[in-house]
């Protein structure tokens, strides 16, 4: 039985943005040479070098930790490039 996450704290509007989104799994990539680390967009969890593997679009961009692409991925429909 799938559980109901349609009230869960993390939802903040990522339907808009990462709905049916192709991601891939990938260690943590910076864009900028000042960024130390990213956070997932759920629950916002720190996702830096020591991080095993995290989810991301494919532009590097948006993160989702292991634990939250599980919870979510049903909803959002992701696609994982392999």
């Amino acid at each position: 039985m799938t559980k109901d996450l349609s009230n869960d704290w993390r939802l903040t509007n990522q339907l808009k943005y990462l709905k049916r989104e192709t991601l891939l799994y990938s260690k943590w990539v910076t864009l900028d040479e000042s960024w130390d680390h990213d956070h997932c967009e759920f629950c916002w969890e720190t996702i830096d070098s020591s991080t095993e593997n995290a989810y991301c679009t494919t532009d590097y961009y948006h993160w989702i930790c292991p634990e939250c692409y599980n919870d979510f991925k049903e909803m959002f429909g992701w696609v994982l490039d392999e």
